[in-house]
Order: structure tokens, then C-alpha cells, then sequence
């Protein structure tokens, strides 16, 4: 019963942050108050093991994300990305702009450790926050732990109101060039190529729909995840296993092994994620306000770095690359959060520009696509390789 009992406590601090996030329409991130609500109760009545004591293991979130990147690889879609490059180079790009900034200003005022345990969370949300505590945990860095966590919880609180900002801007923009003259602004949204997603290989890896169940696609995706580390160890390290999980991901699903978004379908996605996510904000147990009070101010600025050199980037690109200053800068801030944030906020900004059913598809055609692809550029794919880089400077 305790182990229930524990369970149950993690999933009302879950929902509690969901809850004021929806309330609040993600101007408060919910990771912000489950962090919160963590700290305190580590700081109080959580007993220091409550995430084990929960069934969340080390072995468990090995498993976790492993299948997680290759689902990640799952929602990459090559003709988008394709179709969407100038958002790819502008992310891309924007997070070049940070790691110049906190690489060169950063470290010279707050030294290698804080700098090269932070940066990688700062450009890749969640899931290199998990790499870099797992990695730091490996190398026995314990006074290191709480660094990434701390960068993770304070970049959310920052980034969603700075990128709901940027999408309501571009929004009131297009909704103007909309309602100015509905039928050429229509003409301008480019062709989605998305929906052709199938391949001709797709039916030599399926048994038929009677027996495309939850089990065999989570088989599949877990077949992948042993290829990919199995290869990582015969390359001894050379790739980092995490980065052969997305690589391989990608071709399972290009090829048609995987679906498209395979741990939703599998209808386990969220499991993971919680546990992906319980296990990042159980390192705060080993924080005390003290050790937290003490980063704090240097994590903030390191933000404030990285968030400068970001805004440079796209700012200067942003012209040249066809886009105005506010969707640029909006496509650079997705690698602070990738998906499903960036879904959800651009969802959230249109429904609150307009009511009318024909510009919301208008806005959601011009911003979403771009939005997305940026986030799967940045966090799913170039954040891996950067936290699989720094890992190897501790």
C-alpha cells in the first residue's frame, strides 16, 4: 500500500500543476508548480525516496528514455522538415547564438561546472535535462545534480510567457493580412505534403490492423532502442547510444517499421513522460534552500545569456530568411521547450486572437507548421547530440 500510496502523491503534484497551467493558459508552466511542490515537500513532509518508493528506478528510466527517443524519431517527418528548412536554420541557428554566448561570457564569470551542466538543458528541455542528470549521476558529480534541474524549472517560467508573447505579435499580424484580403492571404500558406506519410514498405512490417496492438508497437519501439544501444557498444562509445535511438528512429519510421507517433498510439506516452519527468525533479531531494539559493542568481543570468544571444541570431536571420522578428524569435525560443509546449501554445494564442473558424486555420497553417518542426529540430535532434557532447567535458 505504500508504494500506492507514494504513487498517488506524485500524480496529484502532476495534475496540480496541470491544473494552474490550464488555468492560467500556460502563462504558469506546469512543470513551474510541480517543481515547486516537490522542493517544499522534499524540504518538509516528502520522504527522500519517494520516487523509488513510487516504482521509479534508475532501470525504469533507462528503459523510459530509450523508448522515448525513438518515439521522438517517430514524429519526424522528412518532407516537412524539407518544406519548413528556414525554421530548421533559424532554431538551429538561435541555439548556435546561445552556446556562444554562455560559452564565452558564462564561462568566464561562473566557471566549467555550472556552465557545461546547464547549457545542455538550457537548449533541449526535457529531454536533455534527463541526459545530463543520468550522465552526471554515472560520473559521481552529485554536487552537480541540482544544476540542470534548477536551469530546467527557471527556462520554463521564462520562455512560455516570452514565446506566447512572439506567437500573439505574429498572430495580430496575420490576422490583419487576413482579414484584408481573405483569398490571397489563403494562397499564400504553403502546400502541407504531411498527410502523404505512408511508403510502400509499410505493409512488410505489419501483421494487419487486427493485430497491430499496443504490445506490438511497443515491441517494435523497444527492438529499436536494443539496436541502437547494441551499436552504441560496438562503437564503444564513439555515438552516444541516446543519439543512435533518435538516428535509428527516424529510418524505423521513414522505412515504415515504426508509425508516426508510436508511444501515443501505444497509448503509453504519457506514462513515460510522467516518469521521465518525476525522475529529473527528484534530484531536487539532495537540494536545501541554501544549495539553491546559491545558483540560482547565476542560472538566471545564465538564461539571460543564452536568451540574448538567441534574440541576435534571429533577429539578424529573420529578413533574410522571409519571416518577421516575432516568428523568427518564436521559432529560436522552441528549443527551450519543444513538444508538446510549442502545440500547445500555439493552439492557445490563435483560440485567443480569434473565434472565427477560417482565420484560426489561417494562423494555425502560417505558425504551427513552422513551430513544430523548429522543436523537433532543436530538442529532439540537435539538443541530444549537444548534451551527448557536453557529457563528455565533465
Amino acid at each position: 500500500m505504500v508504494n500506492l500510496l507514494y504513487f498517488m502523491i506524485i500524480m496529484i503534484t502532476m495534475f496540480l500543476g496541470e491544473w494552474v497551467s490550464k488555468k492560467t493558459h500556460s502563462w504558469i508552466p506546469s512543470i513551474f508548480i510541480t517543481a515547486i511542490i516537490f522542493l517544499i515537500g522534499f524540504w518538509t513532509i516528502f520522504p527522500k525516496d519517494l520516487i523509488t518508493k513510487a516504482s521509479y528506478t534508475k532501470d525504469f528510466i533507462t528503459i523510459t528514455i530509450g523508448l522515448l527517443l525513438v518515439h521522438l524519431g517517430t514524429l519526424m517527418n522528412i518532407k516537412k522538415l524539407i518544406q519548413q528548412w528556414k525554421a530548421v536554420c533559424i532554431a538551429i541557428l538561435g541555439m548556435l547564438g546561445t552556446l556562444i554566448f554562455t560559452l564565452t561570457i558564462g564561462l568566464a564569470f561562473f566557471g566549467h561546472d555550472l556552465v557545461i551542466s546547464t547549457i545542455p538543458t538550457l537548449t533541449g528541455g526535457l529531454v536533455a535535462a534527463a541526459l545530463m542528470t543520468q550522465g552526471i549521476e554515472k560520473e559521481g558529480l552529485l554536487t552537480l545534480v541540482a544544476y540542470p534541474v534548477a536551469m530546467f524549472v527557471c527556462h520554463h517560467i521564462i520562455s512560455f510567457p516570452m514565446i506566447s508573447a512572439c506567437l500573439r505579435n505574429e498572430g495580430s499580424r496575420l490576422k490583419a493580412v487576413f482579414r484584408k484580403d481573405p483569398d490571397t492571404a489563403k494562397a499564400m500558406v504553403a502546400e502541407d505534403t504531411s498527410s502523404s506519410s505512408t511508403n510502400n514498405w509499410q505493409h512488410y512490417f505489419s501483421l494487419g490492423e487486427k493485430y497491430d496492438t499496443p504490445a506490438f508497437i511497443i515491441a517494435k519501439v523497444a527492438a529499436i532502442a536494443v539496436f541502437s544501444f547494441w551499436v552504441g557498444n560496438l562503437l564503444n562509445g564513439v555515438i552516444n547510444s541516446n543519439v543512435l535511438c533518435l538516428v535509428f528512429g527516424v529510418i524505423a519510421h521513414a522505412i515504415g517499421f515504426l508509425p508516426s507517433n508510436a508511444l501515443n498510439k501505444a497509448g503509453v506516452f504519457n506514462w513515460l513522460m510522467y516518469g521521465l519527468l518525476t525522475f529529473i525533479l527528484a534530484e531536487l531531494n539532495a537540494t536545501t534552500p541554501s544549495t539553491i539559493g546559491k545558483i540560482l542568481l547565476q542560472v538566471l543570468v545564465l538564461i539571460a545569456l543564452g536568451l540574448s544571444g538567441m534574440f541576435l541570431a534571429s533577429v539578424l536571420l529573420a529578413k533574410p530568411f522571409g519571416m518577421s522578428r516575432s516568428m523568427a524569435f518564436a521559432c529560436a525560443l522552441t528549443a527551450l521547450c519543444g513538444f508538446p509546449a510549442d502545440y500547445i501554445l500555439t493552439n492557445d494564442v490563435v483560440n485567443s486572437l480569434t473565434n472565427d473558424s477560417d482565420e484560426q486555420q489561417f494562423l494555425l497553417d502560417n505558425m504551427l507548421p513552422k513551430m513544430l518542426v523548429g522543436g523537433f529540430a532543436t530538442v529532439s535532434i540537435a539538443s541530444v547530440l549537444i548534451a551527448s557532447f557536453f557529457l563528455n567535458m565533465l
